[in-house]
């Protein structure tokens, strides 16, 4: 049985939660110190779009985040990393935090979203695999593993070689 989730962007008082969640539900302090350092880097960072999903007592269960990316010479949007405390995983934490990160970034006026994960979990929210539209990087990783997404069939996906933020080492 799933918790009814409410969405919304993070606020500074969340912060402290944040770290918390993505320790918890990755086996590193990797994840946790890259969203610190993308919410410092003010070409990555884009205010509405770490959004958290939390219980209905206000308890903070899940996180995902967008920044900005280009795919090419092509503005976008990187997924990543999306976390969810462990005791919440299988929930709809994720999925909720997702759904509403593509929906304020779609608001925004934001066209595409890449994301480097797992292939048997993006594709529920429209993701596919990002060879099939030229896109690719400038590292090896498995094919399956990144994906793309236009969130306007008007724009379709530009081919190119996605480049992350500095924080992302890549």
């Amino acid at each position: 049985m799933s918790d009814a989730w409410i969405t919304r962007a993070e606020t500074s008082a969340d912060i402290p939660s944040l770290r918390e969640i993505n320790l918890a539900a990755f086996p590193t302090a990797q994840e946790a110190d890259l969203v610190d350092a993308l919410r410092a880097d003010s070409t990555a960072w884009i205010e509405g779009l770490s959004l958290v999903a939390a219980d209905r007592t206000g308890t903070l269960a899940g996180h995902a985040l967008l920044t900005r990316c280009h795919i090419g010479d092509t503005p976008a949007l990187c997924l990543g990393p999306v976390a969810v405390r462990p005791e919440k995983q299988n929930g709809g934490a994720g999925t909720a935090a997702v759904r509403a990160a593509l929906t304020a970034a779609e608001h925004l006026g934001e066209h595409y979203v890449v994301v480097l994960g797992h292939p048997s979990y993006y594709p529920r929210f429209g993701f596919s695999r990002a060879s099939a539209h030229g896109i690719g990087l400038s590292i090896d990783v498995p094919d399956e593993a990144l994906m793309a997404l236009t969130l306007d069939a008007g724009h379709p996906l530009p081919g190119g070689t996605v480049r992350y933020a500095a924080p992302f080492g890549i």
